[in-house]
């Protein structure tokens, strides 16, 4: 159950960010989840949003570089341990993790882990059997 992010190049200079995020404002676009990653010129925003084809079709209108990249969003408690079990599951099953990055929610004490992982179907099927369940695209977007 992967979840597609935009990852949108920025560059790195003031003011650029901004504009990439008032586009998404002027088309009433929704971030469910975002990161900003940078180096000297650039940046990659990665983000998740509420309608993935309208925020690429308006980012690439405005001239942005884009790409696609699937996830997977993993449902936690809030609690102290629940990110290391899910790195346990995934160390077992020698799924390697790119990056990640997290966020919590209103819900249940819940938060949200998003990783880019080596392998989707290894890594959901590792989480599964450790009772760890992997957010659909309806229960992440609600």
């Amino acid at each position: 159950m992967s979840l597609e992010q935009i990852s949108v190049f920025v560059e790195n200079k003031t003011g650029k960010l901004n504009e990439v995020i008032k586009v998404l404002a002027a088309n009433k676009l929704d971030i469910r989840a975002m990161t900003l990653a940078d180096t000297a010129e650039f940046g990659i925003l990665r983000l998740i949003a509420d309608d993935t084809i309208a925020t690429v079709d308006a980012l690439r209108a405005a001239g942005c570089v884009v790409s696609l990249t699937q996830v997977l969003a993993v449902e936690l408690k809030d609690r102290p341990g629940s990110l290391a079990k899910v790195l346990d599951a995934l160390a077992r099953a020698e799924v390697g993790i790119e990056y990640m990055y997290a966020f919590t929610s209103p819900k249940d004490d819940g938060a949200y882990v998003v990783m880019r992982v080596q392998d989707n179907d290894a890594a959901e099927k590792a989480l599964n059997e450790a009772g760890i369940r992997v957010a659909s695209k309806e229960q992440f977007y609600s």
